[in-house]
């Protein structure tokens, strides 16, 4: 009768340990990511959002786990894998870009965003103010309010003779499309100068766009803060130096790739930030709690090679204010 006893105490046992497993699984915190393009596209920011999380004590598939989404480059499909993710039963959802962003505010009110983007979050919506964001969502941006209209003014100093300039958004990400073609426009009426507004959210569509600079004889280019662009930094500096068009952009990959200069914060370390603030709502803070950061250092890069050649000849005063030149 004993060892009958034991031998089914010991069955008992053996059907705990799964239900056990499961539970002790489940307690692990469960964080959405939903990125605008492909995994490899995402590798450097990725590395620093682990990083990140590190710092504030997590790591991925040890006590934290991550479901991640991709676009592939189609911001038309962020409002079903945004719908997909609230669906699940998650801790808290991270975004990359403004696309993503605003798919998943519009997907939920209640879990936690905590999100990258390279714009205004007040223009864009996305939060009441910087010092007290409200509601589920709070995050890092990298760039301030009037940094498209310093975009202008820098390029302009670099071509003062130029009249006209171009600014190249991405239509399917209309919201950041809207607020810097608005500031930028703002900028060029004070300035005296015209700005002619090229759409691109395709491969075919950038080289369609360089050629319509070609035709349109324009004195430089701001190159929105996209995510998509972001991610063809190298493509982009490319199809300007073959078009001989003075072009500026928000990120230093930019200028490395052999761009002109770019002006703007890091995004490896906005990604870092991003990776500690998950970690924080991770361990109980509220994102209405937690002001939005910014880039705390703006960075002006000239690619003094690049400008030679150009022809384009830096003005000393400029070289002289800028935090990198590489010849």
């Amino acid at each position: 009768m004993t060892s009958r006893r034991n031998f089914v105490r010991m069955l008992g046992g053996a059907a705990a340990w799964p239900l056990a497993a499961r539970a002790q699984q489940s307690a692990i915190p469960q964080v959405g990511f939903l990125g605008s393009d492909s995994p490899g596209l995402y590798a450097e920011r990725l590395r620093a959002w682990r990083q990140g999380l590190r710092e504030t004590g997590y790591a991925e598939g040890q006590n934290v786990a991550i479901e991640y989404r991709w676009a592939e480059g189609r911001n038309d499909r962020l409002p079903a894998l945004a719908v997909d993710l609230v669906g699940r039963p998650l801790t808290a959802i991270v975004t990359s870009t403004t696309p993503s962003t605003l798919a998943v505010k519009a997907a939920t009110t209640t879990l936690p965003i905590i999100f990258f983007v390279a714009g205004d979050p007040v223009a864009l919506g996305l939060v009441a103010s910087l010092n007290r964001p409200g509601h589920n969502l709070t995050g890092i941006t990298t760039l301030t309010v009037e940094v498209a209209s310093k975009w202008l003014q820098l390029l302009y100093e670099l071509v003062p003779t130029a009249k006209s300039f171009a600014l190249l958004v991405n239509p399917t990400s209309s919201a950041l499309a809207e607020v810097q073609s608005r500031d930028l426009q703002s900028a060029a009426r004070i300035l005296g100068l015209d700005v002619q507004v090229l759409h691109a959210a395709t491969d075919r569509d950038l080289v369609s766009a360089f050629s319509t600079l070609d035709q349109s004889r324009v004195g430089g280019l701001v190159i929105s803060s996209d995510s998509f662009f972001f991610t063809r930094s190298q493509q982009l500096a490319a199809l300007a130096a073959h078009h001989k068009v003075p072009a500026i952009f928000g990120f230093r990959e930019f200028t490395s790739a052999g761009g002109l200069m770019s002006y703007g914060g890091s995004v490896t370390d906005a990604h870092r930030l991003l990776g500690v603030y998950t970690g924080r709502v991770l361990k109980g803070e509220r994102p209405a709690d937690l002001p939005v950061q910014q880039a705390t250092k703006v960075e002006l890069i000239i690619n003094l090679k690049t400008a030679k050649a150009l022809g384009v000849d830096v003005p000393f005063p400029l070289l002289g204010r800028a935090d990198e030149v590489i010849e």
